[in-house]
């Protein structure tokens, strides 16, 4: 059996970070992705799809350090599912992608400006020099 999310798409905010006692983190946030596609009639329609993201320990970290509102980022996961009863007492659900590997896929706007006349840089700050960081699975696929 399969559990397995791989997500291309935009923040939909900075990440909301906490530190747990022990000194875990855990981050989350939303991510969307767009399809578009020609109707009937030959008229462009766009779809956004939200997505819930939680990610933890090193990827939580990363996610505050690296991400915001609106960067393209690169997100595999697996797919959650929660059960809480709200503040009417009803029983719900709630279904999130537990992010394994996190990559922003471009570069920050205050990368960009704080780096001088690329001229007299030695290297460039590309997104190839942000680091990725996986978490290791921690389910047996059998």
């Amino acid at each position: 059996m399969v559990n397995k999310v791989v997500l291309i798409g935009n923040m939909g905010k900075d990440p909301e970070v906490r530190h747990l006692e022990g000194g875990n983190a855990v981050a989350n946030f939303t991510m969307a992705t767009n399809e578009n596609y020609k109707d009937r009639s030959g008229e462009w329609q766009k779809i956004t799809e939200w997505h819930n993201i939680v990610a933890w320990s090193g990827l939580a970290e990363y996610a505050e350090k690296w991400l915001k509102k609106g960067a393209l980022i690169y997100v595999e996961g697996k797919l959650t599912t929660e059960s809480y009863t709200d503040k009417d007492n009803n029983e719900r659900k709630s279904t999130r992608v537990k992010a394994l590997t996190i990559r922003l896929l471009e570069r920050r706007e205050s990368d960009m400006s704080s780096q001088s006349d690329t001229s007299s840089s030695s290297s460039s700050n590309t997104s190839n020099d942000i680091p990725v960081i996986e978490e290791p699975e921690d389910d047996l696929p059998f």
